[in-house]
């Protein structure tokens, strides 16, 4: 296990003399140590871990149609309009008394009773014109007192009747007012309009965490074992601690082989170390001390 270290120690340090003669010596490891051992390993980028705030929907607004409201009433309606019809007044007619001629006056002749002187006897009978005066007499008849308005009704004489109608008060038309007919019948009144309500529906985020890169991936020098400071029992710490941290070393037999190696990689990659070889940093990590 020693000589397998050895020869990796060496071998990467050929290639780090090898890199100093070609590119110059800023390639060999900056303020080193006597009696420590370096080797390059890849240092992976570094990450930071941001939350941010995103718009997922924008704020809008829903419209909410309210409807109209409505109930039912009782309502007087209107049947017939008020107007007037059109009465006649019959012509009023009364009775008077009228003195009408009954017989004219005349004369007519009479017959004497004797001459007051006579003259002789030879006289004969003696006739007298006498004046007979008029007779009169009462009789009842109806007179006219008002004439119609709207017609003119013509009675004809009557001169066997006695009695007749005269006109009082004429035919006239008057206006009646004849009211408006309602009834009762249920209507559906209109309470409140169909309207819109306008609601402010906020927008929407959502908070994302992402990854941000701080530094590239690097190749760097690092302190790590070599033959000087690896013993069997510091391995069997490294396996005992990396399977106390979750990662199969496999058999705790204090030799560094494949499968401890690959459960340090493994480690190293979880904690964001160097990977490619066993640096001091990995073993205080993992709290193995050297002794």
């Amino acid at each position: 296990m020693r000589t397998l270290i050895t020869a990796l120690l060496v071998l990467s340090l050929a290639v780090s003399v090898h890199a100093a003669a070609t590119n110059g010596s800023e390639l060999l490891p900056p303020g080193a140590k006597p009696g420590e051992c370096y080797a390059r390993v890849f240092v992976p980028a570094t990450y930071k871990t941001e939350t941010e705030k995103v718009l997922v929907k924008e704020a809008s607004e829903k419209i909410e149609v309210i409807p109209a409201q409505y109930e039912w009433v009782e309502e007087k309606v209107l049947v017939q309009p008020a107007s007037f019809k059109l009465e006649v007044v019959p012509a009023e007619f009364e009775e008077v008394e009228e003195k009408i001629i009954d017989q004219p006056a005349h004369t007519v002749w009479k017959k004497g009773r004797g001459l007051i002187e006579r003259l002789d006897f030879a006289t004969g009978e003696i006739m007298c014109l006498v004046n007979v005066p008029a007779t009169y007499k009462t009789i009842k008849k109806q007179v006219l007192k008002k004439p119609a308005t709207t017609r003119k009704v013509e009675i004809p004489a009557k001169y066997i009747t006695i009695k007749k109608q005269v006109v009082k008060e004429p035919a006239k038309i008057r206006k009646i007012p004849v009211p408006a007919e309602y009834k009762t019948v249920k209507v559906r009144k209109l309470i409140s309009p169909p309207q819109e309500k306008r609601i402010p529906v906020p927008a929407e985020y959502q908070t994302i965490t992402k990854k941000i890169k701080v530094s590239e991936g690097r190749m760097e020098w690092r302190p790590v074992l070599c033959e000087t400071n690896v013993t069997p029992k510091v391995v069997k710490s490294i396996q005992e601690a990396l399977q106390k941290a979750g990662f199969d070393p496999g058999q705790i037999d204090g030799v560094l082989g494949r499968a401890t190696m690959a459960a340090v990689e493994s480690f190293q990659k979880a904690k964001g170390l160097p990977v490619g070889s066993l640096t001091i940093e990995t073993l205080n990590l993992l709290g193995v001390k050297l002794q």
